[in-house]
C-alpha cells in the first residue's frame, strides 16, 4: 500500500507522489503487537522523510511533500501512544492547528530538531533543559513547554481550521470508530491505515460491528500470534479463551476458578472489596449496578452523603470549556487531564468550584482545577454535585466503572463483577455474531495489568482500613499550586 502511495520503507525514501489508496486494516487481539507495530511504522515513515503532523505544533519552517498523522478516538488512547514516543492526537483535534507566539515557535522547532537552541529572555537554561528532557521522553510540545513553567495561554495565540488535506493517517483503537468518523477520515487522508481489536465492544449507537468489518479480505491483515506477556499469563489466557465460539459462561467461570487455583494473578472473590475499590475499580455491564456499587462504597466508608473526602477515586468524563477557551483546554490536556483519566480527590481548591486532585500516572500529578464532580445516587434523577464550577473538568466517581467507559483504560488491578457478565450471557444478545457477554468479559479482563479479581456475588465486604492518600507521592507541590486553571478570564 505504501509503495503504491510513493513511499519505499525498505529503501527509506519517498519515491513519488502516489495517489489515493484504499483503506487498510491491521487487526488483532490484546497482546498481538498492534501498538508496537504502529509505533515502529511511524518511525520508519519519518526516517523516509514523511513529516509527522499533530495538534500540538505544525512546523512552518520545513514543509515536505508527504505528511502523516497518528490518531485515536479518545484522548486517553492518544496519551497511551504518546507514552510510547508516538506523536499522536485525537481525531477531533487534528481538524485544528494552533498558532504559536514566535518566541515559543522557535523552542518548538528546536525540540523537533529543526533549529538551533534558542535564547528566550523569559526562560532560563534550566527551564529549556527541562523542556528538552520532557520532549525526549514524551513528544508533546505543550507538555514540554508546561514542564518549563509555561501555560498554553503563554505560547498559543489562536487556532485555525485545517485547510489542506493530509497524506497518511494511522488510527489506533479503530474498533471505537463510528461510520461518520470513518467517512470524515477518508475525506481528510489519501491513505488510511486502521489498527483495531475485533473482539472489543462495538461503538455505542452503531450497527453492532466495526468499521473495518466491511473491508475486503485482502484489505484486512490479521495478527494472530500473542507476544505481550507470553510467560504463561493467566489474564491473557482467559481473554483469548473467549474466542471459542462453543464456550459457555458456566464453562468460562470454571476456567477462571482453575486459573485462580494455580496463579495468584487471578483471584476468586465472593464479594467486592470495598477497600480495594479506591484504586482497583469494579467493572460492570449495567449502569444501575455501577451507581449502586458507588453508593455502597461511600456508605461502607462512612462518607457523608453530602460530602467528598480525600482519597475518593474519580474518572474524568471530559472538559466543558467553550471554543474560545481552547488554550485553557491545552493547559489541562498537557498535564494529562483528558477524558478517561484516573484521579484521586485530595481537598477543596483555593477558590469555590476548584478541587485539588492527584492525577494518576502524570509527571506532575497534584494540582488544582475548576471541576464539576457528579456522584449519582440510586433511584435519584439528579446526581449529588459536591463541587461545581461554571466550566471546567467533569468528573464521575471512579470506584465502579462501566466496561464500555473503561475501554481504552487500564489499572494494575481490577474487580470484575461476574453477576453482570452472567446477566449479559442470559440475555443471549450478540454483536456481529459474537455473544455480548464474551465481548464484555474480554474488554474487562484486558483492563487488568497485573491482577484480576472475579467477584461472584452481589455483596460488599466492609473496608479494612479508612480511605487515605498516603499512597500518593506529593511531588512538585509548589509548581502545582501555580497551575490552577480559573473558570473566569485569565489563568493562574
Amino acid at each position: 500500500m505504501l509503495l503504491a502511495a510513493g513511499i519505499d520503507l525498505k529503501a527509506s525514501e519517498i519515491t513519488g507522489e502516489g495517489g489515493e489508496q484504499p483503506t487498510l486494516a491491521v487487526v488483532g487481539k490484546a497482546g498481538s503487537g498492534k501498538t508496537m507495530l504502529l509505533a515502529e511504522l511511524v518511525k520508519s515513515l519519518m526516517a523516509a522523510g514523511v513529516e509527522a503532523i499533530s495538534s500540538d505544533f505544525e512546523s512552518r519552517r520545513i514543509r515536505t511533500r508527504r505528511t502523516l498523522a497518528v490518531l485515536a478516538p479518545t484522548n486517553k488512547a492518544a496519551s497511551v501512544l504518546r507514552s510510547r514516543g508516538v506523536p499522536a492526537t485525537t481525531i477531533h483535534r487534528i481538524l485544528y492547528t494552533p498558532l504559536y507566539h514566535p518566541d515559543y515557535e522557535a523552542i518548538a522547532e528546536w525540540l523537533m530538531g529543526k533549529a538551533e537552541r534558542p535564547a528566550i529572555e523569559d526562560l532560563t537554561d534550566e527551564a529549556l533543559d527541562r523542556a528538552h528532557a520532557f520532549y525526549s521522553t514524551h513528544p508533546s510540545i505543550p507538555g514540554a513547554l508546561a514542564s518549563a513553567g509555561l501555560r498554553g495561554s503563554d505560547f498559543i495565540q489562536g487556532w485555525k481550521l485545517r485547510e489542506e488535506p493530509l497524506d497518511i493517517g494511522l488510527v489506533d483503537e479503530s474498533s471505537m470508530l463510528d461510520s461518520r468518523q470513518y467517512e470524515d477520515l477518508r475525506g481528510l487522508f489519501r491513505s488510511l491505515i486502521l489498527f483495531g481489536d475485533p473482539a472489543q465492544l462495538a461503538p455505542v449507537g452503531g450497527k453492532g460491528g466495526m468499521v473495518f468489518d466491511d473491508l475486503e479480505d485482502d484489505s484486512r491483515l490479521t495478527l494472530g500470534r500473542v507476544h505481550r506477556q507470553q510467560a504463561d499469563n493467566p489474564i491473557l489466557d482467559l481473554a483469548h479463551a473467549l474466542g471459542d465460539s462453543e464456550l459457555s459462561f458456566d464453562n468460562f467461570e470454571d476456567m477462571v476458578r482453575e486459573a485462580a487455583e494455580r496463579d495468584d494473578r487471578v483471584v476468586i472473590s465472593p464479594r467486592v472489596d470495598s477497600t480495594a475499590m479506591a484504586r482497583a475499580p469494579v467493572l460492570v455491564w449495567r449502569n444501575k449496578t455501577r451507581i449502586r456499587l458507588i453508593h455502597a462504597f461511600r456508605s461502607a466508608h462512612g462518607i457523608p452523603p453530602t460530602d467528598l473526602v480525600p482519597g475518593e477515586p474519580l474518572i474524568c468524563d471530559g472538559i466543558e470549556l467553550p471554543l474560545k477557551h481552547r488554550k485553557r483546554r491545552m493547559d489541562l490536556e498537557a498535564r494529562g487531564l483528558v477524558k478517561g483519566a484516573q484521579a484521586v480527590y485530595l481537598a477543596p481548591g483555593r477558590k469555590p468550584g476548584f478541587s485539588r486532585i492527584h492525577l494518576l500516572g502524570a509527571d506532575d500529578p497534584q494540582f488544582g482545577v475548576a471541576s464539576i464532580i457528579q456522584i449519582e445516587l440510586p433511584d435519584a434523577e439528579e446526581p449529588f454535585i459536591p463541587t461545581a464550577a461554571n466550566m471546567g473538568a467533569v468528573f464521575l466517581h471512579g470506584s465502579a466503572v462501566t466496561i464500555h467507559k473503561a475501554q481504552g483504560s487500564q489499572w494494575p488491578e481490577v474487580q470484575l463483577f461476574a453477576p453482570d457478565i452472567g446477566a449479559a450471557a442470559w440475555s443471549n444478545r450478540s454483536e456481529a455474531g459474537i455473544a455480548v457477554w464474551k465481548r464484555l468479559a474480554y474488554v474487562a479482563i484486558t483492563r487488568a495489568e497485573h491482577r484480576l479479581h472475579w467477584v461472584t456475588r452481589y455483596a460488599l465486604a466492609r473496608p479494612t482500613e479508612p480511605l487515605s492518600v498516603s499512597d500518593l507521592a506529593a511531588r512538585f507541590e509548589a509548581p502545582a499550586l501555580q497551575m490552577e486553571v480559573q473558570d473566569g478570564e485569565g489563568a493562574k
